[in-house]
């Protein structure tokens, strides 16, 4: 039997939060209906976040309402406050996600506040969702590096986490926003955070601005990780982190880990055609290199 790996996609949220114009609900939907067709067990859905600020993430009630929900599939999504949080219950969502920081000055930049600040908001949020029975995950950002502060201690990321792990998150994902890290610090950095939460608890979320996030995930693998988070087509980026290209994309993700003889019981040609779906509406060229190859080689 093969080793299971967990793959969280985040191309609905975290890809197309970063385009630069509105999907429509209904190719939003299409596309989680699409990802859902290739298995993945975890899709974020949207983010409850005020569309003044995330204009492409309005009417994530909608999305939430279209989709065909497959069992055996989870749909979380981003909240960033009890507002959010009241929003998404409504929406009859059965997981959340809340978003922190490893770097003051990202924090202040990204959600307006200190990362002290920022748990004071998480706190009721978490504490809510406790008592509707609502999953928690956990995010940090600049886990590998930020734009303005530089190389992040390992150290400080551990104490992000312990602090999310005290608020009662069942999963940790430590994000690499804007690509910078390389294999021997993405083991570092998991071996640091793992010493005060367990390793099965912890996934990883890198970027590819300079084209190290396979890299990374394999170093992350040895280290013991077993939950990746990918966007279909390699959507996404950070608008505060100027330069930075999108996530790792899922279809590069399953072609390495099946090459590793690692089960995710993901159908990746399903995900590759959902690839194509969203960026022929998005007018663009998918992020991934196998899409890329393997349309060149069926047009061939």
């Amino acid at each position: 039997m093969r080793q299971q790996i967990k793959i969280v996609e985040v191309g609905p949220r975290d890809g197309l939060q970063n385009e630069s114009a509105a999907v429509a609900v209904a190719t939003r939907i299409a596309l989680i209906d699409r990802l859902s067709d290739a298995g993945l067990p975890v899709i974020e859905a949207g983010s409850f976040v005020s569309p003044k600020w995330v204009p492409q993430m309005a009417s994530t009630d909608a999305v939430l309402a279209g989709i065909r929900r497959r069992p055996g599939t989870r749909y979380p999504v981003l909240v960033p406050n009890l507002k959010g949080f009241e929003a998404a219950l409504a929406s009859g969502v059965e997981e959340i996600a809340i978003f922190g920081a490893a770097s003051e000055t990202f924090s202040r930049k990204n959600i307006n506040c200190s990362i002290t600040e920022s748990f004071e908001r998480f706190e009721p949020v978490c504490t809510a969702a406790r008592r509707e029975r609502i999953r928690v995950r956990g995010y940090i950002s600049c886990a590998l590096g930020c734009p303005y502060e530089g190389e992040i201690p390992a150290g400080t990321v551990a104490d992000v986490a312990a602090r999310l792990d005290t608020l009662g998150c069942y999963e940790i994902s430590l994000g690499d926003t804007i690509g910078t890290g390389t294999p021997r610090a993405a083991r570092r950095l998991v071996d640091a955070v793992a010493e005060v939460i367990p390793v099965e608890r912890l996934a990883v979320h890198f970027h590819d601005t300079y084209g190290q996030a396979l890299a990374n995930i394999l170093a992350a693998l040895e280290a013991g990780i077993r939950t990746v988070d990918s966007a279909v087509a390699g959507l996404g980026g950070c608008p505060y982190a100027r330069g930075a290209s999108g996530n790792v994309a899922t279809e590069d993700v399953l072609y390495m880990l099946d090459g590793m003889g690692l089960d995710t019981g993901v159908e990746a040609g399903a995900v590759l055609e959902a690839g194509w779906f969203i960026c022929d509406a998005l007018g663009r060229q998918p992020g991934s290199k196998v899409s890329l190859a393997r349309r060149a080689h069926c047009a061939g």
